[in-house]
């Protein structure tokens, strides 16, 4: 894996603590977050692409309460890397939406491990209220650990796995995917419909 992935997949497991862990700045929302890996890769166009699109396709669920939506910072990084190895945008999308599906399952496991450790925080801030600081630093550098190791693991396997599948992709099926790409931002809206309707008696 080259430098500039290496530092995206970096700055894309930041960001994901963004989304509930802490900060909540919307910097993981798509529309910044694509932009933002762009400046790392230099194609601006792409991150702009693909920052609006998957703003668009998961602008109807967001992280509050128990939902755990599709990360759209996993979407962006894995879509913005993928491009940056010579993958045609349309695929690193498709690959980049399963994976931030793939990242939601993985997220929900991690949770349901973690929460065997409240008793022991508890216990340990019970003791010595002091540690609640390091505790919560510890917390937050193990959930940013996890979230590299599962946004760079799988930058480098599907990137991997796709440079050897598009050279034999047909080409119907490219255009295919392409009009599936490009249909993307119209699904998305079509999801907020229902948002903006009136209400009638």
């Amino acid at each position: 894996m080259s430098l500039e992935l290496l530092l995206l997949c970096i700055l894309a497991a930041l960001l994901e603590l963004d989304t509930t862990y802490a900060f909540q700045l919307t910097l993981s929302r798509g529309i910044i977050a694509g932009p933002i890996f762009s400046l790392l890769t230099g194609d601006y166009a792409a991150g702009v692409q693909i920052g609006l699109f998957t703003e668009l396709l998961f602008a109807d669920v967001n992280p509050l309460g128990a939902i755990l939506p599709p990360s759209a910072v996993v979407c962006c990084a894995i879509a913005i890397a993928l491009h940056a190895l010579g993958i045609q945008l349309c695929y690193a999308f498709i690959v980049a939406v399963l994976g931030a599906l793939f990242f939601v399952q993985a997220e929900r496991h991690v949770r349901k491990q973690r929460v065997r450790l409240l008793t022991f925080w508890e216990n340990r801030i019970q003791q010595n209220p002091d540690s609640i600081s390091r505790v919560l630093f510890f917390e937050l550098g193990a959930c940013f650990l996890v979230n590299f190791i599962i946004i760079s693991l799988f930058v480098g396997i599907s990137g991997a796995f796709m440079l050897w599948l598009q050279p034999l992709i047909p080409q119907k099926a490219f255009y295919a995917c392409q009009f599936s790409f490009m249909a993307v931002p119209w699904i998305g809206l079509a999801s907020l419909i229902p948002e903006f309707r009136l209400k009638t008696r």
